[in-house]
């Protein structure tokens, strides 16, 4: 059966009861009311970053409780679900929104006709999303990044954060296959950095204790977190057992916080406000396949030293001059 968050649930998580209830079925409103489909394509760390679509909604005017409904659904993590898209197609949303390759394939799947908003994705075109950035043709828009720049990124802050590193794990979710030229590229980085790249799947929650016992027994030193959405749901977990581990670690903004001892990506929350303004757009008529994919050039750079410390790390002062957050 496919996941339903519950409305009220979902509202309180979001960054402290942010939202308004949505619209009661009937209720009168003055002027019309949008309805703004939200496909998440996994649960725990990314709320708070889906809380940024509706506070970007918020900012343009429009409000749930007045001139706007968000129905959400989440696939936690299982990417073979495109009926959550089809259900989202089904309530006959003015726009819908969703993030990563496969959320993209999903909603291109459901729909030709309903708007299509991508708030961040590494490659459209690659993913065979669009057939072009500058003129995406057809009914979906959005935002992507250099996904692969990014990977190859993280293994050199890694390697520079620490020293002597010879052996570095790559923790990837399978199931993702859009991260397997992310994996490539990684592969190219590490031989240019003469660090050995140890590939560990993780398909589920069951395979995390399975998936550091194999780090232990292949003596990695250190591993980079593959951008993920399922990962990143689970990045307290996984932040708690590099730490039982001792072992450095690389994620996104997020995964920091949680523990991490470094984090390297684009400002998720922000891009999901800046998805607020396709949805603007497309409201007042715009067509997306006329809206250009817009190309997020900024990363930020995280640092916990309290991680760094515990782990009897002294970072840099030159990367730390870099950085954009120290958790300290």
């Amino acid at each position: 059966m496919a996941s339903v968050m519950d409305r009220r649930v979902f509202i309180g998580a979001l960054a402290g009861g942010l939202l308004t209830a949505p619209l009661a079925a009937g209720a009168q409103t003055a002027g019309r009311v949008y309805r703004v489909g939200l496909l998440g394509l996994a649960s725990g760390s990314d709320v708070p970053v889906l809380a940024a679509l509706p506070q970007g909604l918020r900012d343009l005017g429009y409000e749930e409780g007045k001139n706007l409904v968000i129905e959400y659904r989440t696939a936690e993590g299982k990417y073979d679900r495109p009926g959550l898209a089809m259900q989202l197609v089904g309530l006959k949303v003015d726009v819908l929104v969703t993030y990563g390759t496969p959320g993209a394939l999903a909603a291109k799947q459901a729909t030709t006709t309903i708007p299509v908003v991508v708030a961040i994705i590494g490659d459209a075109v690659a993913a065979g999303v669009v057939p072009s950035l500058a003129r995406p043709g057809g009914n979906i828009t959005g935002s992507q990044y250099q996904s692969l720049e990014v990977m190859g990124k993280r293994i050199e802050m890694l390697k520079e954060a620490t020293s002597h590193l010879a052996r570095i794990a790559a923790l990837f979710n399978p199931a993702n296959l859009s991260i397997r030229p992310g994996l490539k590229t990684m592969e190219e980085t590490a031989r240019y950095l003469k660090v050995e790249l140890q590939q560990i799947e993780v398909r589920g929650p069951h395979d995390f204790d399975v998936a550091f016992a194999a780090m232990a027994e292949r003596r990695s030193q250190a591993f980079i977190l593959v951008d993920d959405p399922f990962l990143r749901s689970h990045v307290g977990t996984i932040a708690q057992l590099a730490a039982k581990r001792r072992l450095p670690s690389v994620g996104d903004r997020e995964y920091a916080q949680a523990g991490g001892l470094l984090g390297y990506a684009v400002n998720r929350p922000e891009v999901f406000r800046r998805a607020a303004v396709f949805i603007d757009k497309i409201l007042k008529g715009a067509k997306p396949g006329d809206l250009p994919f817009e190309q997020v050039d900024r990363f930020e750079l995280v640092f916990n030293l309290k991680t760094a410390k515990a782990l009897g790390l002294t970072i840099p002062q030159t990367l730390l001059l870099r950085a954009d957050q120290v958790i300290e």
